[in-house]
Protein backbone atom coordinates (compact mmCIF):
# COMPACT_ATOMS: atom_id res chain seq x y z
CA UNK A 1 0.00 0.00 0.00
CA UNK A 2 1.48 3.91 -0.91
CA UNK A 3 1.35 6.48 1.09
CA UNK A 4 -1.11 8.17 -1.04
CA UNK A 5 -3.42 4.90 -0.53
CA UNK A 6 -3.04 5.31 3.20
CA UNK A 7 -3.65 8.79 3.58
CA UNK A 8 -6.73 8.46 1.56
CA UNK A 9 -8.01 5.73 3.29
CA UNK A 10 -7.61 7.59 6.38
CA UNK A 11 -9.26 10.97 4.96
CA UNK A 12 -12.49 8.34 4.16
CA UNK A 13 -12.36 6.88 7.20
CA UNK A 14 -12.61 10.38 9.29
CA UNK A 15 -14.87 11.50 6.88
CA UNK A 16 -17.11 8.52 7.82
CA UNK A 17 -16.75 9.24 11.66
CA UNK A 18 -18.02 13.21 10.63
CA UNK A 19 -21.22 12.37 8.55
CA UNK A 20 -22.37 9.82 10.92
CA UNK A 21 -21.72 12.35 13.83
CA UNK A 22 -23.96 14.71 12.20
CA UNK A 23 -26.64 11.82 11.27
CA UNK A 24 -26.47 10.93 15.45
CA UNK A 25 -27.00 14.38 16.20
CA UNK A 26 -29.98 15.04 14.16
CA UNK A 27 -31.64 12.53 15.89
CA UNK A 28 -31.55 14.54 19.19
CA UNK A 29 -34.57 16.29 19.70
CA UNK A 30 -34.50 20.08 19.64
CA UNK A 31 -36.80 22.92 20.25
CA UNK A 32 -37.99 22.26 16.14
CA UNK A 33 -39.54 19.05 14.82
CA UNK A 34 -37.50 17.00 12.49
CA UNK A 35 -38.25 13.99 10.25
CA UNK A 36 -34.42 12.77 11.35
CA UNK A 37 -35.74 12.66 14.87
CA UNK A 38 -37.83 9.32 14.32
CA UNK A 39 -34.69 8.01 12.09
CA UNK A 40 -33.62 5.77 15.03
CA UNK A 41 -37.40 4.16 15.54
CA UNK A 42 -37.22 0.73 14.69
CA UNK A 43 -41.16 -1.04 13.89
CA UNK A 44 -42.09 -4.54 14.46
CA UNK A 45 -43.37 -5.57 10.95
CA UNK A 46 -43.77 -8.39 9.41
CA UNK A 47 -42.04 -10.39 11.61
CA UNK A 48 -38.91 -8.38 11.95
CA UNK A 49 -37.60 -5.27 12.95
CA UNK A 50 -37.38 -2.60 10.48
CA UNK A 51 -37.00 1.27 10.10
CA UNK A 52 -39.70 3.51 10.23
CA UNK A 53 -39.11 5.11 7.20
CA UNK A 54 -39.62 2.03 5.34
CA UNK A 55 -42.90 1.48 6.92
CA UNK A 56 -44.13 4.80 7.07
CA UNK A 57 -43.56 8.95 5.79
CA UNK A 58 -42.90 10.95 8.23
CA UNK A 59 -44.11 14.79 7.50
CA UNK A 60 -43.91 18.06 9.42
CA UNK A 61 -47.11 20.06 8.68
CA UNK A 62 -46.05 22.45 12.04
CA UNK A 63 -43.22 23.49 13.84
CA UNK A 64 -43.96 20.98 16.58
CA UNK A 65 -45.76 18.49 15.40
CA UNK A 66 -44.38 15.41 13.53
CA UNK A 67 -47.52 13.30 11.18
CA UNK A 68 -46.48 9.44 10.10
CA UNK A 69 -48.99 8.29 7.76
CA UNK A 70 -48.02 4.26 7.44
CA UNK A 71 -47.93 2.74 3.89
CA UNK A 72 -49.74 -0.56 5.38
CA UNK A 73 -52.87 0.56 7.82
CA UNK A 74 -52.09 -2.32 9.55
CA UNK A 75 -49.11 -1.35 11.09
CA UNK A 76 -50.26 1.76 12.60
CA UNK A 77 -50.88 0.02 16.40
CA UNK A 78 -47.07 -1.26 16.06
CA UNK A 79 -45.69 2.05 14.42
CA UNK A 80 -47.40 4.18 17.53
CA UNK A 81 -46.02 1.23 19.83
CA UNK A 82 -42.36 1.61 18.44
CA UNK A 83 -42.48 5.15 18.46
CA UNK A 84 -43.95 5.49 22.32
CA UNK A 85 -40.88 2.56 22.81
CA UNK A 86 -37.95 4.54 21.44
CA UNK A 87 -36.93 6.54 24.45
CA UNK A 88 -37.42 9.95 22.87
CA UNK A 89 -40.30 10.85 25.54
CA UNK A 90 -43.00 11.41 22.53
CA UNK A 91 -46.33 10.73 23.04
CA UNK A 92 -48.19 9.64 19.61
CA UNK A 93 -51.48 10.15 18.80
CA UNK A 94 -53.43 7.34 16.58
CA UNK A 95 -56.50 9.03 14.26
CA UNK A 96 -56.98 6.01 12.07
CA UNK A 97 -54.41 5.85 8.73
CA UNK A 98 -52.31 9.16 10.80
CA UNK A 99 -50.01 9.24 13.50
CA UNK A 100 -49.64 12.60 14.79
CA UNK A 101 -46.59 12.93 17.10
CA UNK A 102 -47.01 16.64 19.03
CA UNK A 103 -43.60 17.86 20.74
CA UNK A 104 -43.56 18.91 23.79
CA UNK A 105 -41.56 22.11 25.47
CA UNK A 106 -38.24 21.17 26.44
CA UNK A 107 -37.37 22.10 30.10
CA UNK A 108 -34.63 23.41 31.20
CA UNK A 109 -33.53 20.16 32.62
CA UNK A 110 -34.10 18.26 29.71
CA UNK A 111 -32.43 20.78 27.44
CA UNK A 112 -29.04 20.51 29.82
CA UNK A 113 -29.35 16.77 29.85
CA UNK A 114 -29.76 16.72 25.45
CA UNK A 115 -26.68 18.79 25.64
CA UNK A 116 -24.52 16.25 27.35
CA UNK A 117 -25.94 13.60 25.06
CA UNK A 118 -24.80 15.56 22.21
CA UNK A 119 -21.14 16.35 23.54
CA UNK A 120 -21.04 12.34 24.36
CA UNK A 121 -22.35 11.75 20.40
CA UNK A 122 -19.81 14.42 19.60
CA UNK A 123 -16.57 12.25 22.12
CA UNK A 124 -17.20 9.14 20.45
CA UNK A 125 -16.82 10.87 16.68
CA UNK A 126 -13.56 12.39 17.53
CA UNK A 127 -12.34 9.15 19.35
CA UNK A 128 -13.28 7.62 15.48
CA UNK A 129 -11.18 10.36 13.90
CA UNK A 130 -8.59 9.81 16.18
CA UNK A 131 -8.61 5.82 15.66
CA UNK A 132 -8.39 6.29 11.86
CA UNK A 133 -5.26 8.83 12.58
CA UNK A 134 -3.83 5.85 15.02
CA UNK A 135 -4.07 3.50 12.16
CA UNK A 136 -3.06 5.81 9.20
CA UNK A 137 0.41 6.67 11.37
CA UNK A 138 0.86 2.90 12.23
CA UNK A 139 0.84 2.24 8.43
CA UNK A 140 2.82 4.74 7.07
CA UNK A 141 5.45 3.81 10.01
CA UNK A 142 6.15 0.19 8.83
CA UNK A 143 6.06 1.51 4.97
CA UNK A 144 9.20 0.28 3.80
CA UNK A 145 11.89 1.78 0.84
CA UNK A 146 10.29 5.01 1.19
CA UNK A 147 12.18 8.23 1.94
CA UNK A 148 12.08 9.99 5.22
CA UNK A 149 10.52 13.50 3.88
CA UNK A 150 8.00 11.38 1.76
CA UNK A 151 6.76 9.96 5.39
CA UNK A 152 7.02 12.98 7.03
CA UNK A 153 4.58 14.50 4.39
CA UNK A 154 1.98 11.68 4.58
CA UNK A 155 1.81 11.74 8.46
CA UNK A 156 1.46 15.85 7.86
CA UNK A 157 -1.45 15.36 5.15
CA UNK A 158 -3.18 12.80 7.96
CA UNK A 159 -2.66 15.22 10.81
CA UNK A 160 -3.96 18.42 8.34
CA UNK A 161 -7.18 15.95 7.72
CA UNK A 162 -7.67 15.10 11.56
CA UNK A 163 -7.65 18.49 12.49
CA UNK A 164 -10.27 19.48 9.59
CA UNK A 165 -12.59 16.89 10.94
CA UNK A 166 -12.21 17.74 14.47
CA UNK A 167 -13.39 20.91 13.77
CA UNK A 168 -15.93 19.92 11.44
CA UNK A 169 -17.61 17.84 14.76
CA UNK A 170 -16.73 20.77 16.72
CA UNK A 171 -19.12 23.21 14.53
CA UNK A 172 -21.97 20.48 14.24
CA UNK A 173 -21.94 20.90 18.18
CA UNK A 174 -22.09 24.00 18.50
CA UNK A 175 -24.74 24.25 15.86
CA UNK A 176 -26.64 21.53 17.78
CA UNK A 177 -26.22 22.87 21.08
CA UNK A 178 -27.54 26.61 19.54
CA UNK A 179 -30.41 24.97 18.71
CA UNK A 180 -31.23 22.75 21.47
CA UNK A 181 -30.36 25.91 24.10
CA UNK A 182 -32.60 28.04 21.85
CA UNK A 183 -36.18 28.72 23.90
Amino acid sequence: MTLTDITKAAKEGMQKAVENTRRELQGIRSGKSSPQLLDTVRVEAYGTNVPLLQVAMVTVPEPRMLVVQPFDKGLAAAIDKAIRDAGLGLNPQSQGNLIRVPLPMLSEERRKELVKICSKLVEEGRVAVRQARTDAMARIKKTEKVPEDERTRAEKDVQRCTDDATRQIEEQLKVKEAEILEV
